[in-house]
């Protein structure tokens, strides 16, 4: 597979220097200083190699870091999407990275991801990261699946769904920067606790918010644990529309979101396997399902899991807070799937859980809790992208205008699952048609003259 890349040329790449401190720059070069601006967590090491140090593994982690820091760093242009970089990084074991199969897999799986152009090219360390955490959890275990897990609905829902198919053998990586219960008496638990590691860059630094490269972190970060933890398959938990909507329903001219699709997995199995030699498979067990679905089905479970501590919100806490509470907002695109997909599982949830209680208002300014003095033009607009994105993937349901598009993604699809291209049009198909009846029942129940019904009403999608 070859990512579509657009206006970015070699000539123009932004090069930045991933080494340690008082290591020689290239001429130009940003630099994204080890244990400076890229930081390794010693608890964050120790939760990983629980039996033993593999530096390989090391040098992938500091990579999803450097990778991270060109992303954000760098805006993209005004027209067009794509950047190029050039990026080097200092690495344990450098004969391993300078194997053609593994840099050729790296690149391939970085320019899909992003749609930039990537050149990576790797120095030695001058000094090695003083090894942690070797065979501090040695216990006999019995693990067979890895489930990433964060604050998130779908990554409680469907692990719940796992556990209860498989009967057990889950390993749960945290995605999030909080780490699972250290008071824990299980050792199984104080594994793979938090990212191990930390990108330090201010508020003038960070000037880009597509953060396509968080699909390479925590891919990364669960291939990670599944060599460590000697697993070979990976739980996505994403349902349909958060693994097939981003690249069903574009905007403009942005690049195709592929950071929970297959079609980017199988890229980050090519590269372990290229590294390590180990096989690894990520799995999609809720992709043909709508969220709602999903959590309909873990909510009938003999013991459901609670959604009441879950977070789907984009905003940062500082966006939402309100009376020195933490809130989601309620109105950009994750939420507003989620106030739906909790809706189509029957499920309530408080209003006061959100910045925006009340989504019948009139108008988007007055949905929003009484006092509320952190309203902002881009928090509309989340509103309105919020609106239009879930109701653009219903328009896509049955639309003569759309097929061809999602024929093409069905074939990337099928590629990607092994499956029949036309097996994977059908389900497309029909989860957008649920989809679609999911969509209209919650702008029902909000009624004629909600906001949200308004936005969807000049939406501009044919159908």
């Amino acid at each position: 597979m070859t990512a579509r890349t657009y206006h970015a040329h070699r000539d123009d790449a932004i090069v930045v220097d991933a080494v340690e401190v008082g290591a020689a720059l290239r001429d130009d070069a940003a630099p994204a200083l080890l244990d400076s601006v890229i930081s390794l967590s010693t608890a964050g090491l120790e939760s990983y190699f629980y039996t033993g140090w593999r530096p390989e593994l090391v040098d992938l982690m500091v990579i999803a870091a450097a990778v991270e820091y060109c992303d954000l760093s760098v805006r993209r242009p005004s027209w067009g999407w794509a950047r190029s970089f050039d990026l080097r990084v200092a690495v344990h074991d450098l004969a391993r990275w300078e194997d053609e199969a593994v840099g050729e897999a790296l690149e391939d799986a970085l320019t899909f991801l992003t749609g930039d152009q990537w050149a990576v090219s790797f120095v030695q360390r001058e000094r090695d990261i003083e090894r942690v955490g070797q065979g501090t959890l040695g216990f006999d275990v019995r693990d067979r699946i890895i489930v990433p897990y964060s604050d998130g609905i779908d990554s409680r829902a469907v692990s719940a769904l796992v556990e209860e198919a498989e009967g057990g053998g889950l390993v749960r990586v945290r995605l999030g920067t909080k780490g699972a219960d250290r008071r824990s008496r299980d050792p199984r638990e104080r594994r793979f606790m938090s990212v191990p590691y930390h990108v330090r860059l201010d508020s003038r630094q960070r000037v880009e918010s597509t953060a396509r490269s968080r699909g390479f972190k925590f891919a990364v970060i669960t291939g990670i644990a599944a060599c460590l933890a000697n697993v070979g398959r990976i739980i996505v938990t994403e349902s349909g529309q958060g693994a097939l909507g981003p690249i069903l329903a574009t905007l403009g001219q942005a690049y195709p979101d592929y950071r929970v699709h297959p079609a980017f997995t199988r890229c980050i199995e090519k590269l372990f396997a290229a590294l390590t030699g180990k096989r690894i498979r990520y799995e999609y067990p809720r992709i043909w399902s709508t969220k709602g679905e999903t959590i309909k089905a873990a909510a009938a479970l003999a013991s459901p899991p609670s959604w009441s501590s879950t977070r789907s919100c984009w905003q940062n806490s500082r966006q939402v807070a309100f009376a020195g509470e933490r809130r989601q907002c309620g109105i950009c695109a994750a939420c507003m799937l989620r106030r739906l997909s909790m809706q189509a599982a029957g499920i309530a949830e408080p209003a006061s859980n959100y910045i925006w209680e009340d989504l019948s208002a009139s108008d988007v300014a007055s949905g929003a809790v009484a006092g509320f003095a952190l309203m902002t033009k881009a928090l509309q607009e989340h509103a309105v992208a919020g609106v239009l994105h879930l109701d653009h993937l219903a328009a896509l349901a049955g639309s003569a205008i759309h097929r061809r598009a999602i024929a093409r993604v069905a074939r990337e699809t099928a590629e990607a699952l092994s499956i029949a291209p036309e097996d994977a049009e059908a389900k497309i198909h029909d989860l957008l048609a649920r989809h679609r009846i999911e969509w209209l029942r919650f702008q029902s129940s909000l009624g004629q003259d909600s906001f949200v019904a308004k936005l969807a009403e000049v939406s501009p999608w044919p159908r």
